[in-house]
């Protein structure tokens, strides 16, 4: 079903949204508790390994959002990779099948009509900082500021990719309201068991929140894909 939405800066889009991007990742390990924490009710973390949730970076570049209907942008966004209370999920299977998929957590981008685009349609956590997001060979580097403070630095190893196409969810909390956005990519797409990842967070509020969980050095795998992606209207998850 489609229909659309008109953001705060004047730009329109057709819902399911279309956009091409870039995907460097990784899937770390990271203690259950703590990242059951900072969930909204109605989520709960899922298994990855036996005694551990998982916490998500992903640094994104967008070369094309809608038709082209804002320039393009760059993001890094935490996802604690969750699944609707009372779901049962697998040790290491649950991690492989929604490590990129679950709640959006904190998700700066670098320019304002991309915040306003997430924000207004899906209440994704978005802010503007300054992004620096770059490849050298097979690693993709980012950066993240705000308010001159750092948030997140993260590296990670682009693996090998093969064509496919895949589907997940996003959930996010919009006017209170916790929803759930199915996404489908298509495009060359990899993982990589315990590939090189690192991962830092700074003295920016929210990296400070994120510090506070426990997150294993080695990611359970590396994450590329060069797709086209969709994010479907949000839909209300009834408690």
């Amino acid at each position: 079903m489609t229909s659309q939405a008109t953001i705060s800066t004047g730009h329109t889009f057709q819902l399911p949204a279309q956009l091409s991007a870039s995907i460097v990742g990784a899937v770390f390990p990271a203690d259950r508790g703590a990242v059951a924490t900072l969930l909204p009710a109605g989520l709960e973390p899922i298994r990855a390994t036996r005694t551990r949730a998982a916490l998500t970076v992903l640094a994104v570049t967008y070369d094309r959002v809608g038709e082209d209907t804002i320039d393009p942008y760059d993001e890094v966004g935490v996802l604690i990779p969750a699944v609707e209370t009372g779901t049962r999920t697998w040790p290491y299977l649950s991690g492989l099948r929604r490590g990129v998929s679950g709640y959006v957590y904190t998700l700066p981008v670098s320019t304002e009509p991309a915040r306003a685009f997430g924000v207004d349609i899906w209440g994704y956590p978005k802010l503007v900082a300054e992004i620096d997001l770059r490849d050298t060979g097979r690693i993709r580097h980012a950066t993240v500021i705000a308010d001159g403070q750092q948030i997140i630095s993260f590296e990670g190893w682009r693996p090998p990719t093969i064509p496919a196409r895949l589907s997940g969810y996003n959930y996010t909390v919009k006017d209170e309201q916790l929803l759930r956005e199915k996404t489908r990519l298509s495009g060359s797409v990899g993982m990589w068991p315990r590939g090189h990842a690192e991962l830092a967070f700074g003295k920016h509020p929210i990296g400070q929140r994120l510090a506070n969980v426990a997150v294993d050095e080695r990611p359970l795998y590396t994450v590329a894909a060069d797709c086209d992606f969709e994010i479907e209207a949000g839909s209300a998850i009834q408690s």
